[in-house]
């Protein structure tokens, strides 16, 4: 009974998480989505493989540089959000314990 009801809490889980997603990837200029594990590891993408691949590396080095960065000016203080905007794409990144959520947007739309 433990199993089947922990089997059960991961796919209500999972529902949420792809209802989240989806939500996400509604708003305008939304082009893509990636989950990356705590390793830089894709764990879910909207994106093809080659740039869930490339955006999985460099934007898990550059969150985890910034939460460097943010905890050197004040070891009381955390990375809660990160943003980098250029002429093409705006990524956004929310880091979690275990994982990064990045959306990249076109800023134009």
């Amino acid at each position: 009974i433990a199993i089947k009801s922990t089997l059960d809490q991961a796919q209500s889980i999972m529902s949420e998480v792809e209802d989240t997603l989806k939500r996400i990837s509604a708003h305008k200029g939304v082009e893509g989505i990636v989950v990356v594990n705590k390793d830089g590891i894709a764990i879910k993408s909207t994106l093809d493989q080659a740039l869930t691949v490339q955006y999985s590396s460099l934007i898990s080095s550059l969150a985890a540089q910034a939460s460097h960065v943010v905890r050197e000016l004040d070891p009381q203080n955390g990375l809660t959000f990160l943003r980098v905007r250029s002429k093409k794409h705006e990524i956004m990144v929310a880091p979690e314990k275990d994982y990064l959520l990045i959306v990249i947007q076109n800023p134009s739309d």
